[in-house]
């Protein structure tokens, strides 16, 4: 079973050397404690911040770093390109009018690397 993402959620790079965390827009939102996101909270330093150093020698910035170093893999400033949605959405829920965001779904950034919800910020509670 899928779990809801919400704002703040940590997310990982496949390329990125450090996790960041998912930001939700309050507007026209569900609040489930926090915002609770869709697969359009895709846009970078809006939704998605910088993942440390990128160690992707698509990244331009990267390839040109390690050209420099004569090759010597040099990672460079890990900000994400995402021009299409998360992938895939939630088929049943709808928040904004866009699939909910679930922690199973995927980004892709133009780079190369997938980003990929590590945890949800959205926890199952047991009442007695």
């Amino acid at each position: 079973m899928a779990l809801q993402v919400t704002a703040g959620a940590a997310m990982q790079c496949s390329f990125g050397l450090a996790p960041s965390t998912l930001a939700v827009l309050p507007l026209g939102r569900v609040l489930a404690g926090t915002g609770a996101a869709s697969v359009m909270d895709h846009l970078p330093l809006v939704n998605i911040p910088p993942f440390g150093l990128c160690q992707c020698v698509a990244n331009p910035q990267v390839a040109a770093a390690t050209a420099a170093a004569q090759g010597v893999l040099t990672p460079m400033p890990c900000v994400p390109v995402t021009p299409a949605p998360w992938l895939p959405g939630a088929p049943t829920v709808q928040i904004g009018g866009a699939p909910a965001l679930q922690h199973t779904s995927r980004l892709a950034c133009a780079w190369g690397g997938v980003i990929q919800v590590v945890a949800p910020a959205q926890a199952t509670v047991m009442t007695p």
